[in-house]
């Protein structure tokens, strides 16, 4: 077995001969995870991303919602690792500088059917083990959320859900990770497997990659992929989530989320403020055949303009920043699908829908445990790296604008690019060196904020542009000098 350096890295391109310990393919949320836990351990590790940058695919684009797990159902297994993924990722946020804000949430009942519902979730609650749902009556639902149409009767309070940046939670188990000596291979999409008596072989876009084990964490393709371990034991359905984002101004009517009350569909269409400050109206939920169709629709639109009419005249008052849809994996199974076949020495987790920012810390945990038990022998490592200090993207705390201590002892820090979102290029340079920098324009706005505001880069896009073209080693030069001017 093979013992990882202190440090991983990234690779874009190119066949490696190294047999790794440990393959994990996707480099989303949950990919992240299970690699970052695992490299505790005495194992070299490998993720694989088809795609450009980690956190590209269904985990850039959700609600960022931190769920307590109040209302899954009792007894699967996403009920425990959502209550318990909660848990372990409000504690990470702490140590990483992972934006969050205990805003909690309030479901709310329309119709006598909607209100009769809520004592059954406040019970399903507490069979989740979670205790602090509270009834409420029409009046206090109005006094909490005053902006709310008419009509409401009463509620269901659940004081400790959350919002969270789940591009910053995605980007700091990856960045942990290679800190932690993972090797993350991007542009890496997996085409063919041969398993053989010791090893597995992926035929990669990139060059082959060989591993002791495998565990996909492919996500929206992560059916497609167990296919090419011979299983065919359930099937992914893309369903799209297109969501309207509210400037900031109309941050004043809504300090929490404001939640349908829960059908055998979905949780339906929600308000939700968002820690970057602005308010959020979605999503949908439409069943697509296309695992690749994330682009917004005027149905889509024309529904939620509509729920929003009901839930919340005054917001539609308001100005929108941004639009954006995400694809779930959605698949024929109602729970969580982990599993490990040792004979192949191979691990599936699957299904993992919305719920996986939340569950995503202890679903590698979990993993851990099924792989062990299934064969790999685990040693913990007698040191580790202190977790990565991420920069912060959530308004509600200090941002390096803010700070003239910081300002004076690095002068970027004051150089404001994007006056929308008020990114600075000191931000926009330490992207480009971290340990796993943006390969373009998306995943220096997933890092930065920068272009994602009411201007939608209108004003600044000529200057990102220019520093997205030097980001080949002069970017930090050219915005340490741009800042001194």
């Amino acid at each position: 077995m093979s013992h990882p350096e202190a440090t991983g890295s990234f690779n874009n391109a190119g066949p490696t001969s190294e047999v790794f310990d440990v393959v994990v393919i996707g480099a989303g949320i949950v990919g992240a995870a299970i690699a970052r836990e695992l490299a505790g351990y005495a194992l070299s590790i490998a993720v694989l991303e088809a795609r450009d940058d980690v956190g590209d695919g269904t985990s850039k684009a959700n609600t960022a919602i931190l769920h307590t797990g109040f209302d899954a159902k009792p007894g699967t297994l996403e009920s425990r690792l959502v209550r318990d993924g909660c848990a372990l990722l409000t504690e990470y946020a702490e140590q990483t500088g992972i934006p969050v804000e205990r805003t909690g949430a309030l479901l709310v009942a329309w119709n006598s059917e909607e209100l009769d519902v809520l004592p059954g979730l406040r019970e399903k609650a507490r069979a989740n083990g979670y205790e602090h749902c509270e009834l409420v009556d029409a009046a206090e639902v109005y006094r909490q959320v005053p902006a709310l149409g008419d009509g409401a009767l009463g509620g269901l309070t659940v004081p400790d859900e959350s919002i969270t940046c789940t591009w910053t939670t995605n980007l700091a188990l990856a960045t942990d990770a290679v800190g932690r000596g993972v090797r993350l291979l991007l542009n890496h999409r997996v085409e063919k497997v041969s398993v053989g008596a010791d090893t597995t072989t992926l035929y990669t876009s990139a060059g082959d990659v060989r591993a002791r084990w495998v565990i996909n964490a492919a996500g929206l393709g992560a059916d497609v992929l167990d296919r090419l371990f011979g299983h065919d034991r359930f099937t992914v359905t893309p369903r799209r989530g297109e969501l309207l984002v509210y400037d900031k101004l109309a941050r004043p009517l809504v300090d929490k989320i404001v939640l349908p009350v829960p059908t055998a569909r979905g949780k339906g269409v929600l308000i939700s403020p968002t820690i970057y400050g602005n308010v959020m109206l979605g999503p949908t939920a439409e069943d697509l055949t296309d695992r690749t169709d994330t682009g917004t629709s005027e149905q889509g639109f024309d529904f939620l303009l509509t729920k929003g009419r009901r839930l919340m005249p005054r917001l539609l008052e308001e100005e929108v920043s941004a639009t954006y849809a995400g694809l779930r994996a959605a698949i024929d199974h109602s729970d969580y699908l982990i599993a490990a076949d040792p004979t192949q020495r191979y691990l599936l987790v699957g299904g993992i829908r919305s719920t996986g920012l939340s569950a995503g810390m202890a679903i590698g945990e979990y993993v851990r445990d099924v792989i062990a038990e299934a064969g790999l022998g685990l040693t913990p490592r007698t040191e580790l790296p202190d977790p990565p200090r991420m920069p912060n993207l959530g308004e509600a705390f200090p941002r390096p604008y803010q700070q003239p201590e910081r300002i004076a002892a690095d002068p970027a820090y004051g150089q404001v690019v994007c006056f929308c979102e008020r990114v600075t290029a000191g931000e926009i340079r330490d992207a480009f060196q971290s340990p796993v920098p943006p390969a373009g324009l998306e995943g220096l706005r997933r890092r930065t904020r920068v272009m994602n505001g009411r201007c939608q880069g209108f004003f600044c896009g000529a200057e990102v542009s220019d520093l997205l073209t030097t980001r080949g080693g002069t970017a930090a030069t050219h915005c340490s000098i741009e800042a001194t001017k």
